[in-house]
């Protein structure tokens, strides 16, 4: 075999049409061979070669002879010195950090971890067994792809929704998926799939991680997987496990496929990924990778530097400081940008990227690399504001183009709805975008990303069916998953035949799907919350790769009823401009007159006063958007406008009749939706007209203009005209009248 110079970029095994290029990079390594094999079977490399060609790092050399499919792993050579953190082992293959794709997948065996199980000294020891017969294996590969008009959809983040979904739980069990193809990459761009996600009307899908996972050999050895898949293996390799194919070449390039499919479909593609660790855990972890490539350069260690510092909870953390290293994630983001076409990125418990020394860094480099690089500045960034380390917890402290995850929203619209006193005040400032988070830095509403659950915790169903965590089936004694829910069982712990506790349940799920759908910022679903699915009480479930994760789609009437609600308030928040600020709310009056872009009412119609804003125990409050008032312009440089619409929301436990407001320039109100009952008739209902909101519910009513400002309205082209509105789908229910049982109300928590 013909072995010719090579360059050292780019790094990996990249086919150029002749030949391939070998390139990796080790600081500290005194040797390195890279090894070919000839099949996933293999127990050994057919051929060894010595890499002698090094520049500024990088190891390299370029084979002639070799072509897309060979299979390929490195030995590196250097000190065993544990205590100095080095942990350089020539008797293990080793993964390229930049492979593109997994020929052969993790095979657990003692051979590949570094040290000897059975010796005193621990991780101190050295074992020299090989573990060329287990260890994973990267795979050359043809990147070429027709994607033809493919375009990224880009839509703008305020008129984002997003849909967060496990690729293989979300069509797994879908009965109209073709069987083959449920629980992959094809199955999540089946037409069956897209043609339910444009019902629904969400903007984005973010998919749980898909880089090529390791399934934690603990794990492996109670049957079950890393199922949620935070346990990165391949930063560049989409996972095979999602392949209807199961073939590495095929893998990647049904992935591009759905992407193509999904953009066709004009939804964007965002992926949840993880870069503050890897896979090999701490210092009992085992030697797959970059612990035997150069453990000090990829790592941060502890002062004890036989040790990790784990801000993640996972063993170990990558060292930002390392330029390599964030070499290697930025080239890792541009991949999946430029080859891969997704449009953002989801970054799990990102403080942990901005460590640059100890403290969380808000202009760590890895930002300020962010910002100044072309192609990932363009695209959707979102992150995890916490971690597990001191000075973690970052919620707004993000510095610009970066959005989210807004963990105050969530834990307040919970306590809320659960009936708390003392989280009104906090709970408008969450409906309004959380500007108190993100105002101070110039950032907008939509760096909110709103949700009330996500893949890690309770589904919406289990939120109003549970009061603490049912874990058990994950092997650790129910000792795992967090205490500190926020939830309510409404008054029976689980499935319950109780016709009152369903119903109340039922009602529930509708207000903080509406709260959720109508607040400023943009909203994040969780898969399955618009059906009910249940995790049965598990608020941990990520090593299970099952029917406990995977969607059921056989719906029950109330099912269908809460996706039907579903897609009729995302319809809402999509034509009505209110609900999509670009900017917040300034409360400003117009000469003089009260007449604003928001006001804040009591039950009894009146303005909230400070006494009231300071009440310890607020439950029920109304939101008035003016529609007129919204101060802002289209791409086209004219004003939005939109109906005025009046939200009411009661977290208390019994009903209340709340005075309409009067506002200028109404002659009444029309309700649109209401979560308790059957909107009545079709005449407006004058300013004044006690409504009767019932327990724990929420309404929505549009403000109604005398006929002469109806047609002077319909001018403006921006005007969402109040006949559009009247065509959404509101579900209507009625519910029985009494929620009690035995003359005891259940529904107080």
């Amino acid at each position: 075999m013909r072995v010719w110079r090579g360059r050292p970029y780019p790094l990996g095994a990249t086919w150029d049409g002749n030949g391939v290029n070998f390139a990796i990079f080790s600081e500290n390594a005194e040797a390195v061979d890279l090894c070919l094999f000839d099949s996933a079977d293999a127990t050994a490399e057919y051929r060894r070669i010595r890499l002698t060609e090094r520049k500024d790092m990088v190891w390299h050399c370029y084979l002639p002879d070799v072509r897309p499919g060979q299979l390929y792993g490195y030995r590196m050579h250097g000190p065993f010195d544990p205590a100095n953190g080095h942990r350089f082992n020539s008797n293990k293959v080793l993964l390229d950090p930049y492979a593109k794709a997994i020929g052969r997948d993790v095979r657990w065996a003692d051979e590949l971890f570094g040290y000897k199980f059975d010796d005193p000294k621990a991780d101190l020891s050295m074992d020299e067994r090989d573990s060329a017969p287990f260890a994973p294996l990267g795979r050359v590969i043809d990147t070429a792809f027709t994607w033809g008009d493919d375009r990224p959809p880009r839509t703008p983040w305020h008129e984002t929704i997003i849909y967060e979904a496990h690729v293989k739980g979300f069509s797994k069990l879908n009965p109209h998926v073709p069987e083959e193809i449920r629980g992959t990459y094809a199955g999540f761009a089946s037409e069956a799939a897209i043609q339910y996600l444009k019902s629904l009307g969400v903007t984005a899908v973010e998919f749980l991680p898909v880089f090529h996972r390791l399934d934690d050999r603990h794990l492996v050895e109670k049957e079950l997987t890393n199922y949620w898949g935070y346990n990165t293996l391949a930063f560049f390799a989409p996972d095979t496990r999602y392949s209807s194919t199961g073939t590495s070449d095929e893998t990647i390039r049904e992935f591009k496929s759905m992407v193509r499919t999904l953009h066709t479909a004009g939804f964007e593609v965002i992926l949840d990924v993880v870069y503050n660790h890897t896979c090999e855990g701490n210092q009992m972890g085992p030697t797959l990778s970059w612990r035997g490539i150069d453990n000090a350069s990829y790592y941060r260690t502890a002062p004890d530097a036989r040790y990790y510092m784990d801000f993640t909870g996972c063993g170990n953390t990558f060292l930002m400081r390392q330029p390599r290293v964030l070499q290697f994630i930025m080239d890792s983001l541009r991949y999946w940008v430029t080859e891969m076409h997704v449009d953002g990125f989801r970054f799990d418990l990102a403080s942990t990227l901005a460590r640059e020394l100890y403290e969380v860094d808000r202009l760590g480099a890895f930002f300020d690399i962010i910002h100044q690089d072309p192609i990932l500045s363009q695209v959707k960034l979102i992150a995890e504001p916490w971690d597990l380390g001191d000075g973690g917890y970052q919620v707004g402290n993000f510095p610009s183009l970066w959005s989210e995850w807004n963990g105050k929203y969530r834990d307040n619209v919970r306590k809320f709805w659960k009936g708390e006193g003392g989280t009104a005040s906090e709970f408008a400032t969450r409906l309004c975008g959380s500007a108190d988070l993100y105002e101070w830095s110039s950032r907008r509403p939509y760096s909110s990303i709103n949700f009330i659950t996500c893949h890690d915790g309770f589904t919406l169903n289990d939120l109003v069916s549970y009061n603490g965590k049912h874990n058990d089936a994950n092997g650790e004694n129910n000792r795992d998953g967090s205490d500190n829910n926020m939830s309510w069982n409404c008054g029976a712990e689980g499935a319950t035949d109780d016709a009152a506790i369903k119903v109340l349940r039922e009602r529930q799920k509708r207000n903080m799907l509406a709260t959720l759908l109508l607040s400023q910022g943009v909203p994040m679903l969780l898969a399955g919350d618009e059906i009910g699915n249940t995790q049965s009480g598990n608020n941990n479930a990520y090593c299970h790769d099952s029917e406990l994760t995977w969607i059921d789609w056989s719906l029950t009437d109330s099912q269908k009823e809460l996706l039907a609600f579903t897609q009729s308030v995302i319809a809402l928040r999509k034509i009505n401009p209110v609900f999509q600020r670009q900017k917040f709310f300034q409360g400003r009056s117009i000469r003089g007159q009260e007449h604003r872009d928001i006001a804040w009412y009591s039950p009894d119609g009146q303005s909230m006063t400070d006494e009231a804003w300071n009440a310890g125990f607020v439950q029920c409050l109304g939101l008035y958007l003016d529609g007129e008032m919204i101060g802002e312009i289209d791409a086209h440089g004219e004003p939005i406008r939109g109906e005025s619409l009046l939200v009411l929301l009661n977290a208390y436990y019994d009903r209340l009749d709340f005075t309409l407001p009067a506002v200028t320039g109404a002659c009444g109100w029309k309700t649109l939706l209401d979560t308790n009952k059957l909107p009545e008739g079709d005449e407006p209902l004058p300013s004044g007209t006690k409504y009767i909101l019932g327990g724990r519910s929420l309404a929505v009513l549009r403000l109604v203009p005398p006929p002469q400002e109806q047609e002077e309205k319909r001018e403006p082209a921006t005007y969402v005209a109040s006949e559009v509105i009247d065509k959404v789908p509101i579900l209507q229910i009625d519910l029985p009248p009494s929620e009690t049982r035995g003359g005891t109300t259940i529904n107080q928590p």
